[in-house]
This record gives C-alpha cells, sequence and structure tokens, in this order.
C-alpha cells in the first residue's frame, strides 16, 4: 500500500521514507513450490557453498557488458526478497550497501532506489538517495515478514522507472522463486528492451530460483553469482563492481586502487 494513495505496477511508493517494521507472521510456502521451506538458524548461518566457477562467469559477464553511459549519472535499482527466510542476508546486505557508495566516491556519484517486498503483497520502493546514511537509514526501518516472492513487481517497476529515466543496473537479492518463470521472462524482456542489467545474487541452492535468475540475466545480458554466508567478502567485491559499472563503466573499474578491485580485474583480463 501506499501512504500517498499512488501505487505503481503493484509497487507503493512512500514519498515520506517510512519503511514500517513490525515482525509478521511467517507464512507457510508450498510444498509443491520446488524451492525448499527457508530454515532460519539461531546463527543466522546460510546453508549453502558458494561456487567459484560463478563469480568466475559473473566477472566475465561484467567484462562483456561493455562501458556504461553515464551522462546522466549513475543509477541502480537495489531490489530484496524481505519475507521471513531473508532476514540473515537482510543484515549482511545492509552491512554491505554502504559499500557501493564508497566505491564509486569517486567516479561521479551513484543514485540508488531500495525496492523490497515482504507480507502479504506489500512491494515498496523508496526515494533515490546518493549516500549510504540515507539507504541504510531506509533499510533499517525495514523488518522482514513471511510471504511469497513478488519478483514480476520488482521488475515491472524497474521497467516503469526505466521508461522515465535510464537505470544503469538493477541488483536483486534473494533466495527462490514461487512465480510463473515465463511471466518473469517476459517482465525481463521488456528490461532487456531498455537495455537495463539486471544482477541476480542467489542465497542457498534453490534449483527453481537458479534456473529462472540465470534466464533473468542471460535475457537483460547481466550476471548471476551465488552466494553463502561465508562469502560477504565476495558479495561485497560484486556489489561494488556492479556499482563503479553503473556509474563510470569499466574504465571507471580499472581506476580503482583498493586490493578487491585489483583481484577483480585479474579475472576480467
Amino acid at each position: 500500500m501506499s501512504t500517498n494513495g499512488r501505487s505503481t505496477n503493484g509497487v507503493s511508493t512512500n514519498s515520506k521514507d517510512e519503511a514500517p517494521g513490525g515482525s509478521g507472521e511467517k507464512q507457510q510456502r508450498p510444498a509443491n513450490a520446488e524451492g525448499r521451506v527457508p530454515v532460519e538458524t539461531a546463527s543466522g548461518q546460510i546453508a549453502a557453498v558458494s561456487s567459484e566457477a560463478d563469480v568466475a562467469a559473473f566477472v566475465r559477464r561484467l567484462q562483456q557488458l561493455g562501458p556504461a553511459k553515464a551522462t546522466h549519472g549513475g543509477r541502480l535499482i537495489f531490489a530484496m526478497d524481505a519475507t521471513m527466510s531473508r532476514q540473515p542476508t537482510w543484515d549482511m546486505a545492509l552491512a554491505l550497501q554502504a559499500d557501493m557508495f564508497h566505491a564509486v566516491s569517486a567516479v561521479g556519484g551513484l543514485a540508488v532506489q531500495l525496492v523490497y517486498f515482504r507480507g502479504a503483497g506489500e512491494c515498496r520502493a523508496s526515494k533515490w538517495v546518493s549516500d549510504p546514511d540515507t539507504l541504510a537509514g531506509l533499510m533499517t526501518r525495514v523488518a522482514c515478514a513471511g510471504g511469497y516472492t513478488q519478483i514480476r513487481k520488482v521488475l515491472s517497476h524497474a521497467h516503469k522507472e526505466a521508461a522515465t529515466r535510464p537505470i544503469d543496473a538493477l541488483i536483486y537479492v534473494g533466495d527462490c522463486m514461487e512465480e510463473d518463470v515465463d511471466d518473469l521472462c517476459g517482465r525481463a524482456g521488456e528490461l532487456a528492451l531498455q537495455r537495463v542489467p539486471v544482477f541476480l545474487f542467489q542465497e542457498g541452492t534453490d534449483q527453481r530460483a537458479e534456473r529462472a535468475f540465470r534466464e533473468i540475466a542471460r535475457l537483460t545480458k547481466g550476471a548471476y553469482c551465488s552466494f553463502d554466508a561465508g562469502s560477504a567478502a565476495q558479495l561485497k567485491a560484486l556489489l561494488s563492481a556492479v556499482a563503479v559499472y553503473a556509474a563510470g563503466g569499466r574504465k571507471a573499474l580499472e581506476a580503482r586502487k583498493d586490493t578487491a578491485s585489483a583481484r577483480l580485474l585479474q579475472q576480467l583480463k
């Protein structure tokens, strides 16, 4: 729902940037959805094994994309599944999102919009922000709540935003997919026509989600990568790489002098 009574493609835009908390009750996911019923642990550990091959494929894909056109200033949509199973990853993303801004500080800036879904059909988009503290403030006011995935709304929202002003990249972080894959591919095709690459980061090993995420990445000329709780450093480097790409392209990434960028550039050669 929307605080100002306006809704776009099922995504509510909160003009006051209020992201209400509330734990919500976890909804039982359907047993026949091929995706696992998520299991939360007291330690917040994520039972998955990150793939070095996925990381290598990710950076190769980033190389093939070519330089971004940042004449309008980098614009990136950061979308997350905020259903109950995502709580550990949400906390990780909150800790890492600031690095996306810091990575592009010398490139010329980056505007980021936070999009998340949770609960019974709730999907919201924040205003566009250009500093890590503001985005962190928005994320800390969001509490995960049980519900089904709403990836279609995320893709449709990105399509509408790109029709208004170019979007350089869409990042999506999630673990499962409970929607019609052909419908999602149709929405991805719309983004492909707008030249919006989608970078999908999957927590866990849900095969149905992986197939869908890889296809969305292929259609939009984006990239797919899996991660686990032990690969936070990899996720940090890759999120920063996408942010730098959105803000200034490969040349901007090459201009970075930190260790993580050097490692990425070695794989990009």
